[in-house]
């Protein structure tokens, strides 16, 4: 009788796949971030007060992230009974069906408050996308990798994010150069639309990768639970808690480096919107060249070695950030966000390897999904929030706003060196328990 054929890796295409997936899907996610900034609250949220409809504007932004353990849940619970491909596959065309939506919605000034709720309800579907969507994607292209190379094939998935919001930020920055009134009435739903053309080269790209190696090894030798995210609970609850906290800066820092800093620096600092867009636009190619540096040099320091030393710099760069934003000068505003940006994308790069050689093979989506969503609902959602409460109770202070960063990059830390210091626990290589 002969055995089974081995699982065939693809290291390289299951890791460009995972990047042009997780781009598209965070083109999509950012593309609302930035009409949420700059135009939401003037259509859907109309208010005398612009505090008021920013903070409306970025509630709805919030939602999407609140839906996001929903569907680290459900598609946790898919990746891990019927492959992760095919979970990816679902998550990839809701995401593009609802920023589509978001497009062709009519304002409030035509259908009332119809729109603000229907708005809502494609957020929430984005939000549950894109729960579904990073865990699969971290695993496709960790679980493809050679051995030992988990954490660099992984930050794969995580360099998505930066090429997905050059990609909005380009978008964007073309339509801001129209007339007000043409870039209000129609030009802000271009990019959206525009997602339409990304999902299909997204669905014919991943249709030429196998399903992970590891998973099918789980599947032919019957190792499938039947309800992975109560055995997550029942096994490795105290890890999922802490890969919460750890997740947070990497989280939290990029939405209030690119999504806050929008609006903070267009309404307390008075620079234009095209100039915040520019300077973001090069802080994202920054972030983009930065990130493979830092997982490759991770491999070298170790992982957790690597993340305690990026944390405790993202400690420190929010306080030369706001001093040199607050020169509203370009090289200064691009210099002072860079170095934030750096700091907590080397620590975005290198989490996701970090957190999925946690958990066995059997449970691993169910686990790294709902902690990073938990994380991104928590830190994620209320980040804009927080900061545009703090911007507008402290008017012409930036210092609270700094302390705020570095009380999200200490959580970091202090979680990290809590996984490190159980790593007895940790699952390196698939269903092991590994000292190390």
């Amino acid at each position: 009788m002969s055995s089974a054929p081995q699982p065939v890796r693809q290291p390289a295409r299951a890791a460009a796949a995972a990047f042009i997936g997780t781009m598209i899907e965070w083109y999509d996610f950012y593309i609302y971030a930035t009409a949420a900034a700059l135009v939401f609250g003037e259509l859907y949220f109309p208010s005398h007060d612009p505090f008021i409809s920013t903070m409306a504007s970025f509630a709805t932004f919030a939602v999407g992230f609140f839906a996001r353990p929903l569907g680290g849940v459900i598609f946790g619970h898919l990746g891990d009974r019927i492959g992760r491909k095919k979970a990816l596959m679902t998550t990839l065309m809701m995401m593009g069906i609802a920023t589509v939506g978001v497009g062709l919605l009519p304002p409030y000034t035509r259908v009332g408050l119809l729109a603000p709720v229907l708005l809502v309800l494609l957020r929430v579907v984005q939000g549950v996308a894109v729960g579904g969507e990073w865990g699969g994607a971290v695993l496709m292209a960790g679980e493809h990798a050679p051995e030992g190379r988990r954490t660099f094939f992984a930050s794969f998935a995580q360099l998505g994010s930066p090429a997905g919001l050059i990609l909005s930020l380009i978008a964007f920055r073309a339509v801001t150069s129209m007339e007000h009134a043409d870039f209000i009435a129609w030009g802000w739903r271009l990019p959206f639309l525009a997602s339409a053309l990304l999902l299909i080269v997204g669905i014919v790209i991943r249709l030429g990768v196998n399903e992970s190696p590891e998973f099918e090894q789980e599947k032919r030798l019957k190792r499938t639970v039947e309800l992975p995210i109560a055995e997550v609970f029942r096994s490795s609850g105290a890890l999922v808690a802490l890969c919460i906290g750890a997740n947070t800066i990497g989280i939290a820092g990029v939405y209030f480096t690119n999504t806050f800093m929008i609006s903070y620096t267009t309404q307390y600092v008075g620079v234009t919107k095209s100039l915040i867009l520019d300077c973001l636009f090069v802080v994202a190619i920054i972030q983009l060249v930065s990130q493979p540096l830092a997982a490759w040099f991770a491999e070298k320091l170790g992982g957790a070695r690597f993340l305690k030393f990026a944390a405790l710099c993202a400690m420190v760069s929010p306080y030369p950030m706001f001093i040199l934003v607050q020169s509203g000068t370009p090289a200064s505003m691009i210099v002072g966000i860079a170095l934030a940006v750096v700091c907590m994308a080397s620590f975005y790069s290198v989490i996701a390897g970090f957190v999925s050689g946690i958990f066995p093979t059997h449970i691993r989506y169910s686990a790294i999904s709902l902690s990073y969503q938990v994380c991104g609902a928590i830190a994620g959602g209320l980040t804009p929030l927080v900061g545009t409460y703090l911007a507008h109770r402290f008017t012409g202070q930036w210092w609270p706003l700094a302390v705020f960063y570095t009380c999200l990059a200490g959580l970091s830390l202090v979680c990290i060196v809590a996984l490190d210091a159980l790593k007895h626990r940790r699952a390196d290589a698939p269903d092991a328990l590994l000292t190390r």
